[in-house]
């Protein structure tokens, strides 16, 4: 009688809760991946996003994929062969995150450049996105940056292509970790030669105004430098700048691209090797 009234007990919903425990474990490895990535992409890792809304986001999405997630027992999980794969699970979500914002940060540098080339060098606040000291030029072209990444919807195309990993590259599968470390140096290299194209044309003419500077205040010395030519430059910027807004939107959706291309590139090399 007792024994019978012990498997009545077990049949009670409430009382064995193993399978709550296994699934919460199977949820949350989950969410390793994506929420790795939204703690280091552009927008979604900013410092002026909330972390709540980046745990829920990341639960939200893990919502879609965790049938694709082959079951574990808590037992592996907690075995140095579980734990090898949850940080796996987190270099994958934060190499391609990485990879976003080295490509992202090409507007940064050439910002600064110009910045530094127009004399604007001391014009700089916080940065709420990094929360480092910023020219002004440099916040100003990457808010333009995200804009046009919002309006092309390319903070979906990424997400989409984050869940979609779950298929090409399944949790346990192992990686290569050369592939992360090349695509960070990748990205890092392609940054320098984008924050170049961008900058090139406009300092390209401040340096054509500095050299007619020059030439009119060697032919004239009563012209003081500063007060004469600090101005002329710092006006030159504002108005080839403001001539550059559609170019510039072109190289930003190009920029963009470029990045949505590099962290496919990377998750393709990753489900082949």
């Amino acid at each position: 009688m007792l024994g019978l009234a012990t498997t009545e007990m077990m049949k009670m919903p409430g009382v064995d809760l193993k399978f709550i425990t296994d699934f919460l474990l199977h949820y949350m490895l989950a969410s390793l991946r994506i929420g790795a990535f939204l703690l280091s992409a552009p927008v979604f890792g900013a410092r002026w996003m909330p972390l709540q809304v980046r745990v829920i986001m990341a639960f939200a999405l893990a919502s879609g994929v965790v049938l694709q997630v082959p079951p574990f027992e808590p037992d592996f999980l907690t075995s140095s062969t579980g734990i090898a794969l949850m940080l796996t699970e987190i270099a994958v979500g934060l190499s391609a995150g990485l990879t976003m914002t080295i490509w992202f940060s090409a507007v940064l540098l050439a910002g600064e450049k110009i910045a530094s080339s127009a004399g604007l060098g001391y014009a700089a606040q916080v940065d709420p996105s990094t929360g480092a000291q910023t020219p002004v030029v440099s916040q100003l072209l990457y808010l333009f940056l995200l804009v046009i990444f919002l309006s092309v919807d390319g903070h979906l195309i990424v997400i989409s292509m984050m869940l979609e990993s779950y298929q090409i590259l399944p949790v346990g599968t192992p990686v290569a970790g050369e592939v992360l470390i090349a695509s960070g140096i990748s990205a890092a290299g392609s940054m320098f030669l984008a924050a170049t194209i961008i900058m090139l044309p406009i300092t390209m003419v401040l340096l054509l105004i500095n050299v007619t500077i020059g030439i009119i205040t060697r032919s004239a010395p009563q012209l003081n430098l500063f007060s004469f030519g600090f101005p002329i430059s710092m006006l030159a910027v504002f108005v080839v700048m403001y001539f550059s807004v559609a170019a510039f939107g072109h190289s930003s959706e190009s920029l963009i691209q470029s990045a949505l291309g590099s962290v496919e590139t990377l998750l393709g090399d990753l489900a082949d090797g």
